[in-house]
């Protein structure tokens, strides 16, 4: 899960609650849902939160949740904005790959240290979620003083243009460097280049951004130090630059709150596409419609219409009563600009159900006509999760999601391919991290991960899991086939084919199933020491030693033999 530092005294400062003790502090951080990682070695609380809530990256974003939370502040509070006085020129020439961007300037800013490493911080956590690691979106904050609008008269607005690039076109000084580099030198020789040279490297052109003094923004790689921000800069010109035009819109927001929550004073800025224009920041909110009654059935309690109003807008949202073509009770809640993760009304029950405090909710019984008890799907899964310990393995639980370059690549493997496991994947629309982007086709590339991370412990290493999988099935009527598949793996100096097929034999057995095992091919396993898994004479699995090539790309060094099947062929 994503962290973020905090400075305690910072947060009592911004929540104006100096009189809260540091175990006050983490008690009420725990309520919004942050849990206390421990400290950092500034003494800094690392805290962990959930992925959906990006307006949280900052101090600031956790101090205006806290302010709500306490009661201080109270509904949606929308920055007002500046007529704009710069201009983005997006010329034609702008990589195809990355055609969007966005941005704001931002006055009066008082940046002391503090605030400086929180906009920092910031802007690297949004990297990293929201922007998928700069490959969707990218930051640029720059000291507005040091910029020189394009073309500027008296007649005219400062502008400065986003361009494309030959790779040696142009030189300028990145950040962290004192000579002057083209964008294919900063690639190949800076530290930063090199890290995020895979994001342009494929391009023909590569993006720039350019004032009258010239290129001083190299996207999504490094800024220019004509304009890097110290904590004397007042003003600042912030520009994004992305794939998704929604994606840099809504980082924008969270940079322009935490920046006004300094005092600031936003201001617009046009941004002219050859075919359109547009003016930035975004500020617009939007409205769920959430039901009163389904208000109360998720929450459990009874709540008057005043209350809901009172919880809506100690989350930050607005709340109007109003009644539906049906004559229901219904509320059109107001959403602001900096929440990205408000997409149903049940996002806006949580926050209703935070504001109440979960801690308050009494638990009572379902009023249904029955008992629960255990599905005959879970009884088998805990039969062979029971019997896999007894035959030696240590059981795990691993992640549903994965990416593809785990789950096929990293195998051996092509999605769609004539192999288990290769299903088509059934991947995940907007992804907020490109380490999960998809849900895995089958159990073995999350052990192999599992054991590339414990090569610093000894062996043998038994592992298995009873986990979810899905892929692509067209007559499904959700469009995905989900099963449960039963993997396990035997790493050591020895292990081998024999010791695999012995456990998994004595599985079957232990479930009165018929198993055979008729040599077959798979581009994960070594040709001639792997068999197709055959229970009661369907096809249902592989068993193997993994090969060398799978073995190398997860840095083990020792022999790995593996078995994965579908779960109900032991029924």
């Amino acid at each position: 899960m994503p962290t973020v530092d905090i400075d305690p005294d910072e947060l009592r400062d911004l929540t104006g609650r100096e009189e809260k003790s540091d175990d006050e502090l983490r008690d009420d951080l725990f309520g919004l849902g942050l849990e206390f990682e421990g400290r950092t070695e500034d003494g800094e609380f690392e805290l962990e939160f959930a992925p959906d809530r990006l307006d949280r990256l900052s101090v600031e974003g956790v101090a205006r949740s806290m302010r709500y939370h306490y009661g201080d502040s109270r509904g949606v509070h929308v920055p007002s904005t500046n007529s704009a006085d710069w201009t983005i020129e997006v010329d034609e020439s702008v990589p195809d790959e990355r055609p969007y961007v966005t941005g704001a300037v931002i006055r009066d800013v008082d940046l002391d240290e503090e605030a400086l490493e929180s906009l920092i911080q910031l802007q690297e956590k949004l990297h990293a979620t929201m922007g998928r690691k700069r490959a969707k979106g990218a930051i640029g904050i720059h000291d507005l003083t040091m910029l020189k609008g394009r073309s500027a008269t008296d007649e005219s607005e400062p502008t400065i243009e986003y361009v494309g690039l030959e790779p040696d076109e142009d030189t300028f000084v990145p950040l962290d460097s004192d000579r002057e580099m083209t964008p294919a030198e900063v690639l190949e020789d800076h530290q930063t280049g090199q890290t995020y040279a895979d994001l342009v490297s494929e391009y023909e052109r590569y993006p720039a951004i350019y004032d009258d003094l010239g290129l001083f923004s190299f996207p999504p790689v490094i800024n220019g130090r004509r304009t890097e921000v110290s904590t004397d800069s007042r003003d600042l010109f912030v520009e994004m630059t992305g794939t998704d035009q929604w994606t840099i819109d809504k980082m924008l927001n969270i940079v322009c709150y935490a920046l006004a929550a300094r005092g600031a004073t936003l201001e617009d800025v046009e941004i002219e596409y050859p075919d359109r224009e547009i003016v930035r920041p975004d500020l617009s909110t939007k409205t769920k419609t959430v039901a009163h009654d389904r208000i109360e059935t998720i929450l459990g309690i009874g709540l008057d219409p005043e209350e809901v109003i009172d919880l809506a807008e100690r989350s930050g949202l607005e709340a109007e009563r109003e009644e539906n073509e049906a004559g229901e009770l219904v509320y059109e809640v107001t959403v602001p600009p900096y929440r990205v993760d408000v997409l149903h009304p049940l996002d806006v029950i949580d926050d209703l159900g935070r504001a109440y405090g979960f801690n308050d909710l009494e638990p009572t019984y379902p009023d249904v006509g029955t008992v629960g008890g255990r599905h005959e799907r879970s009884r088998l899964e805990r039969a062979a999760r029971t019997q896999l310990v007894g035959l030696g393995f240590e059981d795990l639980l691993n992640f549903h999601m994965i990416n593809e370059e785990e789950n096929y690549e990293r195998m051996e493997i092509e999605p769609g391919a004539d192999a288990y496991g290769a299903g088509e994947p059934a991947t995940i629309k907007e992804a907020y991290s490109e380490d999960y982007t998809m849900l895995r086709t089958w159990t073995l590339p999350s052990l192999l991960m599992v054991l590339e991370r414990n090569t610093h412990r000894s062996y043998p290493q038994h592992l298995s899991e009873i986990g979810f999988t899905a892929r692509v099935d067209e007559s499904e009527n959700t469009g995905v086939g989900e099963n449960r598949h039963v993997g396990a793996v035997l790493a050591s100096h020895d292990a081998g084919y024999e010791d695999a097929k012995a456990r998994l034999q004595a599985l079957a057995e232990n479930f009165d199933v018929d198993l055979e095992t008729p040599p077959a091919e798979h581009p994960s396993f070594i040709s001639g020491r792997t068999a197709a898994v055959v229970i009661d004479g369907e096809d249902v699995g592989v068993i193997g030693e993994v090969h060398p090539k799978v073995l190398v790309e997860h840095d083990l060094e020792v022999p790995v033999a593996a078995f994965e099947f579908d779960l109900e062929a032991l029924q």
